[in-house]
């Protein structure tokens, strides 16, 4: 109490120091001039911050108004050419109210359009318009690994380990949300979040068994009366990272919550994991390559003698210089446009360890896995679990669109990027740029 009456003396007291408009950077694509999320702009006192959704971020500092300013300028993916210095920036002389806009070359063969989940998106616009920020949906923070079904005429999302404004222990039984099937990827995408009465994210999958429950292989199958079923895999973990646990569990759509059906013995080697996508009359689940098909149908799900290995030809290598590229995790795809099985996975150890996307193509979902090309780099920073949209392609597929989790967790970087770590950032790819081709002959 002490200290709130004396900070509201010395606000009291203290003159007016920030302007009351900001002075705003709007950082846009080069090439489609769309605005860039992620680029972080610093002073040469280092002061800095972080793009939001909008490509824009705003400076109110006094030093910093009415005189001549060098704004770093700097973002995975993308950089802006060197001067004889090697500084890579601009020089302005920011006003209060004004909005300079630059554009920024990009590297990455593969756009960056927005993060979709955590607080914040639009932070700096609504800072630059006087317009309050509202508060995260689902008090979401940050959260790990997205999966999504189409399931009774909605879109359904889940994630892993989610964080909270109020306590750095969150959500570890799964977040769970829904959206409408028509979504436009370009802009804001409202998450329907399941939700305690405090407003936070419930644990949709209280699996009994201490620790958390991650789902995954989410599914939507019809059983023999033609009733569809929302289904996926569940594991129980314990420290530091080990299943302890695994089985198969089902939404229960009157109580809102995934129920344990039954377990998966621990020694079993053939099980659904990953994400899962139908072939024919087929459903096929795995990361960057399928390991286990079965028919399309619930009752096979249930039946692990239905459950088939699937054996794929894989020697991925880099298709300008021939090298062996390892695939972390990742989803498998077919694309109308390229008439090819589309794997984007992340690779296993290149230049950023687990921070650089692939993009491989093959005739059929076994393969033959060969040629990739790297489409996104995150230097000293992690991007792993990419997941596909085909719901979100464009022109028969021409366009695709991906998303994965952005997080400072196994890069060794000290410094998470604020409101951007640990969260899903989209990105969008065009088939026909010509640097594509190299790996789709």
């Amino acid at each position: 109490m002490k200290i709130e009456a004396l900070c509201g003396v010395l606000l009291f007291l203290a003159p007016t120091a920030f302007a009351e408009q900001p002075f705003a950077l709007k950082i846009i694509d080069a090439t489609t001039k769309r605005p860039v999320p992620l680029i972080r702009v610093t002073t040469t006192h280092q002061l800095s911050d972080y793009t939001d959704n909008a490509g824009m971020v705003t400076f109110d500092d006094p030093d910093l108004l009415g005189r001549e300013v060098w704004f770093g300028i700097s973002g995975h993916g993308y950089e802006l050419k060197a001067d004889g210095f090697g500084n890579r920036g601009v020089r302005v002389t920011p006003k209060p109210g004004e909005c300079k806009t630059v554009e920024i070359p990009r590297v990455n063969i593969a756009e960056r359009i927005q993060r979709l989940t955590g607080g914040g998106l639009l932070y700096h616009q609504h800072r630059f318009d006087g317009t309050a920020t509202p508060p995260p949906a689902g008090l979401v923070f940050g959260c790990d690994t997205v999966d999504t079904a189409e399931h009774e005429g909605k879109r359904y999302w889940l994630w892993g380990d989610t964080s909270r404004p109020s306590y750095p222990l969150g959500n570890f039984n799964t977040t769970f949300a829904t959206t409408p099937l028509k979504l436009d990827p370009n802009g804001p995408i409202t998450y329907n979040y399941f939700t305690q009465p405090d407003g936070f994210v419930k644990g949709i999958a209280p699996i009994p068994g201490a620790g958390p429950t991650w789902l995954d292989s989410m599914i939507s199958l019809k059983d023999k009366d033609g009733k569809p079923r929302l289904v996926a895999t569940y594991a129980k973990i314990k420290p530091p990272m080990d299943v302890y646990e695994r089985g198969l569990c089902e939404f229960d759509g009157k109580e809102q919550l995934f129920k344990k059906v039954r377990e998966i013995p621990l020694d079993s080697k053939l099980f659904p994991s990953g994400h899962a996508f139908r072939s024919g009359d087929q459903i096929y689940f795995g990361q960057s390559t399928p390991n286990l098909r079965m028919p399309d149908r619930y009752e096979s799900w249930l039946d692990a003698n239905e459950w088939k290995a699937v054996t794929c030809d894989i020697a991925f290598t880099d298709a300008a210089t021939g090298k062996a590229i390892k695939a972390h995790n990742g989803s498998v795809k077919w694309n109308p446009w390229r008439k090819k099985w589309i794997s984007i996975f992340t690779e296993s150890g290149g230049t950023s360890a687990l921070g650089e996307i692939r993009y491989a193509e093959a005739d059929a979902p076994e393969g033959p896995w060969r040629k990739s090309i790297k489409i996104i780099t995150h230097q000293h920073y992690t991007f792993y679990n990419p997941v596909q949209h085909p719901e979100f392609s464009e022109d028969n597929g021409r366009v695709i669109w991906f998303e994965g989790t952005y997080t400072a967790t196994f890069s060794g970087n000290p410094d998470p990027t604020p409101r951007h770590d640990y969260n899903q950032i989209l990105y969008r790819l065009d088939l026909a740029d010509p640097r594509m081709k190299v790996a789709q002959e």
